[in-house]
């Protein structure tokens, strides 16, 4: 399997499984954006699929569906089996998004969720996940673009600061603009059919509010031996969180990101 240094280090922190899971309501999300594309009996397959909260609530669509899902991360595997051992259509096992385990034309539908971002071959991982797609079967993908990146008013030396460490991770494969390149990625992998959905994300309007803030100290700690090997120093990286951290807590300042969701149709 190939690993990712980006994902090795923030994904396998255990803080990180539960900042994830706290910043989506699994009910809400399989709403909006599963639940008209499920149907009984279906075969769903989670790609870089966490804890497994997610398709936990997929798999209460109906009581026909079954449903698989994949992380690299055997800890969070573990977890995710831990956390739905009481459910026998649930099954997760440790997997590689850019080389799926499973035969191709298996499951009715195949999504990722904020996967994308973090992996070096991109295009391979959509290519599978199409792959092992039934025909008449979808693909969702959904990711971020401009995450961390767009803020007005602009402040030099933070803009610097970020867009050093975003250039040290660029060889790892972390892309902050993949969520404008999924149409492209589902063209690529023989989809068709494609609907795209932007919404915004990451919509800091204003100085921050107390339980976001948290969340955002928590993901720049998490981040913080990443960002001082991009810096060159812990006390470098603590710096710039700092000035970050003082930055969202402006009153006149506004920070967001695009999320991007793209559906695609395997078609026979």
């Amino acid at each position: 399997m190939n690993h990712v240094p980006t994902i090795d280090y923030i994904m396998e922190d255990p803080r990180e499984a539960a900042r994830l899971e706290a910043k989506v309501d699994p009910h809400s999300w399989v709403q909006k954006y599963l639940a008209s594309r499920v149907r009984q009996g279906a075969e769903v397959l989670s790609v870089g699929c966490g804890p497994g909260v997610i398709l936990h609530e997929v798999s209460e669509l109906y009581p026909s569906i079954r449903a698989t899902g994949i992380d690299i991360s055997s800890d969070r595997v573990q977890e995710a089996v831990q956390r739905n051992r009481r459910n026998p259509r649930l099954k997760f096992v440790r997997g590689d998004a850019q080389a799926i385990q499973f035969p191709s034309n298996s499951f009715d539908l195949v999504y990722s969720r904020m996967l994308l971002q973090y992996l070096r071959e991109k295009e391979k991982a959509v290519a599978e996940m199409a792959r092992v797609c039934k025909p008449g079967g979808i693909v969702l993908l959904q990711d971020l673009d401009g995450q961390l990146l767009w803020h007005y008013p602009e402040d030099p030396v933070v803009q610097h600061a970020v867009q050093r460490v975003v250039t040290a991770l660029a060889p790892t494969g972390f892309d902050p603009f993949v969520g404008r390149k999924l149409f492209w990625l589902a063209q690529q992998a023989g989809l068709q059919k494609l609907e795209v959905q932007i919404e915004s994300y990451h919509l800091i309007a204003g100085a921050i509010e107390p339980h976001t803030l948290k969340q955002w100290e928590l993901k720049l700690d998490i981040a913080k031996s990443q960002m001082a090997k991009a810096l060159g120093s812990e006390a470098a990286a603590e710096e710039e969180i700092h000035r970050f951290l003082e930055y969202l807590s402006r009153p006149d300042t506004l920070t967001y990101s695009v999320q991007f969701t793209v559906t695609g149709e395997k078609v026979p």
